[in-house]
């Protein structure tokens, strides 16, 4: 299981060796979320030189986001908002990137590991198939129109979003999408899902319980960890990949309130020297600051 991420700027974390088996040329990744388990990661890959890798299978499912440079997928060339995706055990074509390309990679249920083959390997479901889009031709559709994301508990969908669809499980209803929310676009009740939530913003902001997003902030969280009071920049609006584990339902809750009660003994007023217990701080970016930080309260 991956630990609960909320909230991270990529800027602040290392880089390391990128994993890639069986690649010829050099790149740097900076964890996002790293499941310690099985794997499963989340990463914001820099290729330092130009880097190619021979067909073969992925023994994760494996996706790649551009955010910056080229990628060439077989005969595709992939610009920025490029977006490929490859489910564990289906063959992908060779693959080449541009010396200083920028891309996030996803991987689910499994390591970097990789085999080369010229075939897919055997007992896959027939709907596991090669994505390889340049989500920058799509139109952005509006969440009325049908998308089988962000439902209401009475299934109306949440107005003020706009997303492009990138890959999606008809069985188990994983999927990844861009969402596009509406400058000054808000949703007040606290709210929680069924199923793991990741993001990365791509560009705007937004600010929510946990503090602001801003392009290169990030969070993985668990299902049912309550977040909400979600207000997006009222001028550019807000820009994520976004991802779950199922399809997004949003259950809400009204009137939320935390009560902390209780008389101090060794610490307080009278003791200058203490300070206010937390009780729940999860990761927070250096970037972003202390939660005692004024400017993020």
């Amino acid at each position: 299981m991956r630990p609960h991420v909320e909230l991270v700027d990529e800027r602040d974390l290392i880089w390391h060796t990128g994993e890639f088996e069986h690649a010829e040329g050099s790149a740097r990744q900076r964890n996002l979320s790293y499941d310690e388990e099985d794997g499963s990661a989340s990463l914001k890959v820099r290729f330092t030189t130009d880097w190619s890798r021979p067909a073969g299978v992925h023994h994760a499912a494996t996706e790649w986001y551009i955010l910056a440079g080229r990628v060439t997928v077989g005969d595709t060339v992939l610009g920025p908002e490029g977006f490929w995706m490859a489910p564990a055990g289906v063959h992908t074509p060779p693959v080449t990137a541009e010396a200083g390309t920028e891309i996030l990679l996803f991987r689910e249920y499994g390591d970097w590991h990789f085999d080369l083959t010229a075939t897919d390997r055997e007992g896959l479901r027939p709907d596991q198939k090669l994505v390889v889009l340049q989500t920058s031709d799509m139109p952005w559709i509006d969440v009325r129109d049908g998308s089988p994301m962000r439902f209401d508990l009475g299934g109306t969908p949440v107005p003020g979003l706009y997303i492009k669809m990138l890959a999606r499980d008809e069985k188990t209803g994983f999927y990844s999408r861009l969402i596009k929310a509406k400058p000054g676009w808000r949703e007040e009740p606290l709210a929680h899902h069924p199923c793991t939530e990741e993001a990365y913003c791509l560009d705007g902001a937004f600010d929510y319980n946990y503090g602001k997003m801003w392009p290169g902030t990030y969070f993985w969280r668990p299902a049912l960890i309550r977040h909400g009071d979600f207000t997006a920049d009222a001028e550019k609006g807000c820009t994520w990949i976004v991802r779950s584990d199922s399809d997004l339902v949003d259950w809400y809750t009204s009137d939320a309130r935390v009560v902390r009660e209780g008389e101090a003994t060794n610490w307080g007023p009278d003791h200058p020297h203490s300070v206010p217990p937390r009780f729940v701080e999860p990761v927070r970016s250096r970037s972003i600051g202390p939660w005692d930080n004024p400017s993020y309260q």
